[in-house]
């Protein structure tokens, strides 16, 4: 079992500790989830949150943080000896626990009995919202709460509280986040290089998934690899590469520790780009350096996103495909019928780190509230002032989408800014996204792992290598 010393998961928990005044912390450990029945199961992943807190990566575990009475309790039990013919002796319950910092371990069915007892006298018990069905489940059982009602009822003060530290990164996790980076770089160049008409993508797919479990982890995200770049999340690995496509390749390694990667290329099926190919990844790629260039602390994420998009519409108009003021179309959203999402994310233990816990409270804060509903922001996951120690992504993009062509011209949508008839020519285009992260700093950004090519020319070169 892969854990940091035993210092930092108790210095971790005493600073939570620190940040919420009284009652109970309920951590729920995920479980195993059926594929086809109970015993064929999905590849394990502990719940970050737990991970974070207590480091141990295994099913059927729970724990509580009792503030009021200064004691930390590890629920589970102990392998049977039906399990232990089947999987092997192990280390005890008791000794992961004193690997965590944790002296005290009972059997999970102890817990309801101590959440009882709380409740009882009326103390707090605050928990996190459980995204697992099991998990939903068991709150129903432990506390009486309705999994519809599950979310709304969950401690606002402990979620802000887990946020704030867990967005902060120490040395050791950017130590493991530069390790995944390092090992999702070597993923992208085995694509790019093995990448050739008649491969199919989930070639592809399958030679750089092996590369991850290689660096000691797994993926950290099911993989986007596809000549339909255009589709924002496409996990689909159907299509054979043919001449004259495009691959744009979204994919990031897991370390052992549970560390995310992530990051985008796009490349040519030939040796080199075509000259449209070029001219639209120039535009993207311009939009990536400015981006990139601005990520600094006490920055908002919003208007990095916001010059973001106006570099692309810019780069979009001298081209011919748009017109117009550019701050006037992007005020309007003309740039949306390009770029439909957000320009990059927080990054950590979760590929979207902590996006269980709720968006608005992660990259958002309570002055800065999400906008829900305008098409396109309503994607962008980060949007407050960065701080030292955030670890991000940045990840600009130009998509030719028809079915959303066909609605706007449909409805002759933002036509002072839109040039239909030239955009009509790009429909079977695709799209570009190039994503690299970053951790701010105090005085502004490094770029995590092993540089990745991304211009023309060190793509091109790849290529033809």
């Amino acid at each position: 079992m892969t854990m940091f010393e035993t210092s930092i998961y108790v210095t971790r928990r005493n600073r939570l500790k620190s940040q919420v005044s009284h009652g109970l912390l309920l951590f729920l450990g995920n479980d195993e989830q059926a594929m086809n029945y109970a015993d064929n199961t999905y590849p394990f992943r502990q719940d970050s949150s737990f991970l974070y807190y207590f480091g141990i990566q295994e099913p059927k575990l729970a724990a509580v943080i009792d503030l009021d009475e200064n004691k930390e309790i590890l629920f589970g039990d102990e392998l049977t000896i039906d399990e232990i013919v089947w999987m092997g002796r192990q280390e005890t319950l008791q000794e992961k626990g004193e690997k965590s910092g944790l002296s005290i371990v009972r059997p999970i069915k102890d817990l309801y009995n101590y959440l009882k007892l709380a409740a009882g006298k009326n103390r707090n018990i605050h928990y996190l919202p459980p995204y697992q069905p099991t998990n939903q489940i068991k709150l129903f059982n432990l506390l009486g709460i309705h999994p519809l009602e599950q979310r709304a009822k969950a401690s606002v003060s402990f979620i802000k509280a887990v946020i704030a530290q867990r967005a902060i990164k120490s040395d050791d996790e950017v130590k493991q986040l530069d390790l995944a980076v390092n090992t999702s770089v070597d993923m992208h160049l085995h694509a790019m290089k093995m990448a050739r008409e008649g491969l199919t993508e989930l070639q592809i797919a399958n030679a750089i998934q092996e590369i991850a479990q290689n660096g000691g982890g797994k993926l950290a995200y099911p993989t986007i690899l596809s000549v339909h770049g255009e589709i924002l999340h496409n996990h689909k690995q159907l299509n054979t590469l043919k001449s004259g496509q495009l691959v744009l390749n979204d994919s990031g390694a897991e370390t052992a520790m549970g560390y995310a990667g992530d990051l985008t290329r796009t490349f040519p099926v030939d040796k080199h780009f075509s000259t449209q190919q070029k001219e639209i990844y120039q535009v993207v790629l311009q939009a990536f350096e400015k981006a990139s260039m601005m990520v600094a602390p006490q920055i908002r994420y919003l208007d990095v996103h916001l010059s973001a998009c106006a570099v692309l519409f810019d780069g979009l108009k001298e081209l011919g495909l748009v017109r117009g003021n550019t701050t006037e179309a992007i005020a309007n959203g003309a740039h949306t019928l390009f770029f439909q999402c957000g320009t990059g994310h927080m990054m950590g233990l979760d590929v979207h780190d902590m996006e269980d816990l709720g968006e608005q409270y992660v990259g958002y804060t309570d002055t800065l509230r999400k906008d829900t509903k305008t098409f396109g922001l309503k994607s962008l996951r980060l949007g407050k002032e960065l701080e030292p120690g955030y670890v991000i992504t940045v990840e600009p993009g130009i998509y030719f989408i028809p079915a959303l062509f066909a609605l706007w011209k449909a409805e002759n949508k933002l036509t002072e800014f839109i040039n239909y008839q030239a955009v009509e020519k790009y429909l079977n285009f695709g799209g570009v996204r190039i994503e690299d992260n970053y951790l701010v700093t105090s005085s502004g950004n490094r770029r995590l792992g092993k540089y990745l090519a991304k211009t023309v020319e060190e793509v091109e070169a790849i290529r033809n290598s």
